[in-house]
């Protein structure tokens, strides 16, 4: 790669189907196997080609920048970082034309809810034009597929098919060798009007880029988690904390707790006379007291005393009291008996 590498990660977006955790965060800042989702995200590049001199392009909706930028200068200091807004819910597309200045030279586009486990190794040396992953399912009818000639290169993106024929679905990230080979089928798409209920889908982009001859291949991911609803939130806690993401793995009691692994205890939390695990994540500052605490979420801050909570997603600094059952609590909430 003669040009430096831009990582563009859409993130625009109300967050709705993560609500109330979304209220008062960005969807990526939300908790997630002791970090945040976009933690997980930035170490899915980790064995990108030259990625310390990559240049990162976050697309944001109003208002979420302060938080975002607060938290990259704070955990990745040394990062690059451009923060673009797209002003209104008008599409993928529109989103990443919003970055137009940044789609030139090579580049990685990776949506902010999708984590995959992936080498990227091999994109310096890519001799296509442009890759899409995708993941085999069992019914594609939710998601986009590729269809796939027998080069093995993408005829075209289908979104939502009809029928079971084509099960590759694509998984929401794309590497284009030239990102103005991307902007020139962007500017076409808005220009002819290409949307659905007033949106700019990027399969409609890129299914115009092929249509002019340049070429796509696809790429299979064995892992494809996704952070975008409450049930898999939890699913992907699940799968991140049984794949190394936990700091405790035996079965035992420390101090005065039973810890079930797998579990995350942030170092800064506290716990005593309680129960936890399996399947729990606690950010720092937590303050867990005479409580059973299973296949949960808590973030930083939370204070959890004489509970029992099960499937339970605990947003910053959420105060539980004499509570049994499961919880949706967003940022400064409490439940009190």
């Amino acid at each position: 790669m003669n040009q430096k590498l831009k990582i563009i990660i859409p993130m625009a977006g109300l967050g709705s189907r993560l609500r109330p955790l979304t209220w008062s965060r960005p969807k990526p800042l939300v908790s997630l196997a002791g970090s945040t989702v976009l933690d997980h995200l930035l170490a899915t590049f980790k064995t990108v080609p030259d990625v310390e001199n990559a240049e990162y392009v976050y697309i944001m909706s109003p208002g979420q920048q302060e938080l975002i930028q607060a938290h990259m200068q704070k955990k990745y200091p040394r990062y690059k970082v451009h923060y673009i807004q797209q002003p209104e819910k008008k599409g993928q597309s529109d989103a990443l034309y919003h970055a137009r200045d940044y789609l030139d030279g090579p580049a990685l586009v990776v949506f902010s809810d999708t984590l995959i486990e992936n080498d990227f190794g091999n994109i310096a040396n890519e001799e296509v034009d442009s890759v899409a992953w995708v993941k085999a399912v069992p019914d594609p009818r939710r998601f986009g597929v590729a269809e796939v000639d027998s080069h093995g290169l993408v005829t075209r993106l289908i979104e939502k098919p009809n029928d079971m024929n084509n099960n590759l679905a694509v998984v929401g990230c794309y590497y284009f060798k030239d990102g103005k080979l991307l902007l020139e089928a962007i500017e076409e798409q808005i220009e002819r009007k290409i949307a659905l209920r007033g949106e700019y889908y990027l399969v409609d982009a890129i299914n115009l880029m092929l249509e002019k001859r340049a070429t796509m291949r696809v790429e299979q991911v064995k892992v494809w988690l996704d952070a975008g609803t409450s049930e898999a939130l939890l699913d992907t806690n699940r799968y991140l904390l049984e794949h190394g993401r936990a700091n405790f793995e035996e079965h035992g009691t420390y101090e005065d707790n039973v810890i079930i692994p797998p579990v995350f205890i942030h170092p800064d939390a506290r716990a005593n006379a309680s129960i936890i695990g399996p399947f729990v994540s606690i950010g720092p500052g937590s303050l867990i007291h005479n409580s059973t605490i299973k296949d949960s979420i808590l973030s930083q801050g939370a204070h959890i005393t004489n509970a029992q909570l099960e499937g339970s997603l605990l947003g910053y600094d959420v105060v539980v009291n004499g509570m049994k059952g499961k919880f949706n609590l967003g940022d400064n909430s409490w439940a009190n008996w």
